[in-house]
């Protein structure tokens, strides 16, 4: 299940989360956002034990600031509240994954 961040609930669902969470900051005019979208949408599926979160950067500028978003699609890989890792690109579902898997390995170059 993806949850639709907001800046009202980052700290319940953000530090709340026992696991891993991934964070997709997205806008809704950027065509690789919207490539990316299914992709996030089956990791959350196919995951349980992620927490995936969408936040839209134009709708939630604070959230944007707060993790320094430049660019768009940009994924964030945190734990108990620390960012493990971020990345601005288009992933397909594999590279998704090696990029979590990765992130909480400590292995992100």
């Amino acid at each position: 299940m993806e949850i639709t961040l907001t800046a009202d609930k980052y700290d319940e669902v953000v530090l709340g989360a026992d696991g891993t969470v991934l964070i997709d900051f997205f806008a809704t005019w950027c065509p690789p956002c919207r490539a990316i979208a299914p992709v996030i949408a089956e990791v959350a599926e196919e995951h349980p034990e992620i927490t995936v979160c969408k936040v839209n950067v134009d709708d939630e500028p604070a959230l944007a600031d707060r993790f320094a978003i430049k660019f768009v699609p940009t994924l964030a890989v945190l734990r108990h509240g620390k960012l493990l890792a971020s990345v601005s690109t288009y992933m397909d579902k594999a590279g998704v994954m090696k990029f979590i898997e990765d992130a909480v390995a400590g292995d992100v170059q």
